[in-house]
């Protein structure tokens, strides 16, 4: 441990659960990470609004089924009397899912998938994305004291234009997010009109169980066509194509030119399936110039790679800039690369995409 770290007070998490189990194990593993302390827990939404005021915790884990005062109360609650990061800790069902995207757009940072499981054995998996997501929003809260909620920016930022000419249209995009990603594309892709020019290709790193019903959520939001893909579609323009969770989506073109997704598992040494590189990497190959990358928040390097094949071939590669990120962390990858063509704030994602492909509003 350096010295820094040595004396780095420590991150102080709040443990929110209407279950003892679920209480303990969570504790034991933050109590066990080196440089986090368990302020305390609680086992009900007002006993954690009580808490909360009298011990200040840097981060809180919330429930997001409690009898009485509910998780997504209690966030709304959090969020109007005393804000700071929040990470949902969600069962897997299609209801859980549909509550943590509503818990998501009121303000949460992140999510945490747990297994309904009696034993302890069952949840030990989500400790490292337990770790890794409150240390995030720990740092997110240093990053933007006050202010980690609001991402936007003010209204009256205006798009960076294209100053020299775009030598090819883009055919394509393909976008990858992760932290911060469900609440920013419900932002974003309602901005984009029906008769969209070419496909988007998305990967949101998700679980099992919550990218169908995410799909499903966006699609009710937005005027373009939000689907979870499937093997062998050919993507349309005008439709959002989210990867499902657990299956990595790429895209090849047939001897007729004709693309087609693909999803599949392989290659399964990959941090997270789906992969924005692997995704890119593809559409890349596929599509040479006329590709369109965008990288979006999140945490780690997912998307560097894909986004270099792109910017190499010469395509159109955007990142969303740090003031607007949950977390500064794949954009943040790309930009040391030096591989973008433009940095924007996130509300300009979908002019830059519709400047770049042409886009001219029907009469």
């Amino acid at each position: 441990m350096t010295e820094d770290a040595a004396t780095r007070p420590p991150i102080r998490v709040l443990v929110v659960d209407d279950s003892a189990f679920m209480r303990t194990a969570l504790s034991r593993m933050i109590a066990s990470e080196s440089g986090f302390e368990v302020a305390a827990t609680a086992c009900s939404g007002s006993d954690a609004l009580d808490k909360i005021a009298s011990l200040d915790p840097d981060v809180v884990t919330l429930d997001v089924e409690m009898p009485g005062l509910d998780g997504l109360q209690t966030l709304r609650c959090i969020m109007r009397q005393f804000p700071r990061p929040v990470i949902m800790v969600s069962a897997t069902t299609e209801k859980d899912a549909g509550n943590t995207f509503d818990a998501l757009a009121a303000g949460a940072f992140d999510y945490v998938p747990k297994q309904l499981s009696p034993t302890s054995l069952d949840i030990l998996h989500i400790r490292p994305d337990l770790i890794a997501k409150l240390r995030a929003a720990a740092q997110s809260r240093k990053s933007h004291p006050g202010d980690f909620l609001s991402k936007k920016p003010p209204r009256s930022a205006r798009s960076e234009t294209f100053t020299a000419a775009f030598p090819s249209v883009p055919a394509i995009v393909a976008l990858g997010t992760s932290t911060g990603g469900p609440r920013a594309l419900q932002e974003i892709l309602p901005l984009f009109p029906r008769d969209l020019a070419v496909p988007i290709l998305v990967v949101q790193h998700m679980p099992p169980g919550f990218t169908a019903p995410f799909a499903q959520r966006l699609n009710t939001l937005c005027s373009v066509t939000v689907r979870e893909a499937t093997h062998g579609e050919c993507p349309q323009p005008g439709v959002v194509y989210i990867a499902p969770a657990g299956l990595h989506m790429r895209v090849e073109r047939s001897a007729d030119s004709r693309a087609v997704i693909f999803l599949d598992t392989h290659p399964e040494d990959y941090l997270h399936i789906p992969s924005i590189d692997v995704l890119m990497t593809s559409v890349a190959e596929s599509f040479r110039n006329l590709a369109l990358g965008v990288i979006m928040t999140g945490m780690g390097s997912d998307g560097a790679a894909g986004m270099q094949a792109i910017y190499r071939q010469s395509g159109l590669t955007i990142g969303q800039n740090e003031a607007t990120c949950t977390v500064y962390g794949m954009p943040r990858a790309c930009a040391e690369l030096g591989i973008l063509t433009r940095v924007v704030p996130l509300s300009q994602i979908p002019a830059q995409i519709l400047q770049a492909t042409q886009y001219r509003r029907r009469a």
